[in-house]
């Protein structure tokens, strides 16, 4: 089995300068959703068909090595981007399965499905079709008994047509030698002046070779992603399928209708997340955790036992085993937070390290810093970490204590031990053991009248 993926239109209904399957749903590509689903069948032969910006769309799926690429130079329709990808496939397989990039809710079992129906009732074409109460916009299926006459677009139908509910869902089961000996005799004598690859199928049955369909399930599976409202109703559908899955691997959702998390995201057992959270990206929370209300955790790893507390931003961070985070901390690229350590309520952290058991409890910014282990950094402690042209490193040893409304200018260093006063401004390193203080003297001058 050989399967051609279409992806080379640009999808002038989505009003937008980005092709429609580079489209992100679910943090994933709207491509990407259809090829998972491929891939997940078995089935290796996989061919898509790129046109409008296809470098692009190409770029987007560099994970997949064993993808070829086909190029429709001009979009002229459905069957001119099957065909420009013909020659790719040997005469080996002995059918197509055609796809549309732009279906990513679709199921493997459904794929398998209708594969395994070709292959039992039919040396022609088999359609995956479905009913829909409103039908517009899509193809209509006119069938006669089990056989499928011919397929009617939404701009060629006349009245009668457009009332038959059975739609097209543009997906394809074809036997190769059909598909190849029908595709050049195909026309754009149509209202869309395309050449549309639903012409094969009454083709094939004038042969006498008629196709029959599939009714899928729910109708939903065949959406297709035209609009923005589309892509917003595919990717509810995507992400409401994922906190399921969480659940039944363990995870409690409070609220899941209000959580938003990526496909790539991994949730251990026994964590708990409240509503209105954001998972996005490749976030690996481990279990045991707490995510409390209106965080946004993106790209990072968080390990077992960690609880973050409501109103936290991570992003590309690692929280150590039972660390404790915000609320309302900003833990920014590159943070990386040892296990049992602390960051409190508006303390923000970036390309920093925080050792194990450390404090960062208060209205804080660390960056580009290197914390100990056992350091208490206090409230209103700021590194001072870029000069105007370039970014330096502070480093504080274990267990030292930082006063509060402390300001370390960067380049410096903290040794272990060391205690700095309250108010200073530390512009030269600190051995270890000292006691700094870096501030003006305090003189009380006049007695004010009462």
């Amino acid at each position: 089995m050989a399967v051609i993926v279409l992806a080379a239109g640009k999808g002038t209904r989505m009003k937008s300068r980005q092709a429609k399957v580079l489209h992100p749903m679910a943090g994933l590509p709207m491509i990407a959703h259809t090829v998972n689903a491929v891939i997940r069948t078995g089935f290796e032969s996989i061919i898509v068909v790129v046109g409008y910006q296809s470098e692009a769309v190409q770029m987007s799926l560099c994970g997949y090595p064993f993808l070829e690429f086909a190029l429709q130079k001009e979009q002229r329709g459905t069957g001119d981007a099957v065909m420009s990808a013909m020659h790719l496939i040997g005469d080996d397989f002995e059918d197509v399965l055609i796809l549309c990039g732009d279906t990513p809710l679709l199921r493997p079992d459904t794929i398998l499905g209708l594969v395994e129906k070709h292959r039992r009732e039919t040396g022609s074409v088999t359609i995956l079709s479905a009913r829909r109460p409103d039908p517009f916009g899509y193809g209509r299926v006119i069938t006669e008994g089990k056989n499928v006459l011919r397929i009617v677009e939404e701009a060629d139908a006349g009245s009668e047509e457009k009332g038959v509910n059975l739609i097209n869902s543009g997906i394809y089961c074809i036997r190769t030698d059909l598909i190849r000996g029908l595709l050049g005799d195909l026309d754009a004598d149509n209202a869309q002046g395309e050449f549309y690859l639903t012409d094969v199928v009454e083709k094939a049955h004038k042969m006498g070779r008629p196709a029959v369909s599939m009714e899928v399930g729910d109708p939903e599976e065949i959406l297709g992603v035209n609009t923005r409202v589309d892509l917003a109703r595919a990717e509810t559908s995507i992400r409401r399928e994922k906190t399921r899955d969480l659940m039944l691997d363990g995870v409690t959702i409070q609220a899941p209708d209000s959580v938003v998390v990526d496909q790539t995201v991994r949730v251990g057992a026994d964590t708990v997340i409240y509503p209105n959270n954001y998972l996005f990206g490749g976030t690996t929370i481990g279990a045991g955790c707490t995510i409390e209300p209106n965080c946004l955790i993106a790209d990072s790893v968080i390990e077992d036992g960690v609880r973050v507390r409501c109103s936290s931003v991570i992003e590309e961070s690692h929280l150590e085993k039972g660390c404790s985070i915000g609320p309302f901390a900003h833990l920014r690229p590159g943070a990386h937070i040892a296990s049992r350590a602390k960051i409190g309520n508006f303390v923000e952290i970036k390309k920093s390290h925080i050792g194990e058991g450390s404090k960062v409890s208060h209205l804080t910014y660390i960056g580009d810093t290197d914390v100990g282990r056992d350091v208490n950094v206090g409230a209103g402690t700021i590194t001072c970490n870029y000069d105007g042209k370039k970014k330096h490193k502070t480093v504080i040893g274990d267990g030292s204590f930082i006063g509060s409304n402390t300001e370390l200018v960067a380049p410096v260093k903290i040794g272990r031990k060391a205690l700095i006063g309250a108010g200073s401004t530390i512009t030269k390193d600190v051995p270890d053991g000292y006691l700094a203080v870096g501030r003006s003297r305090q003189k009380n001058l006049i007695k004010l009248n009462e």
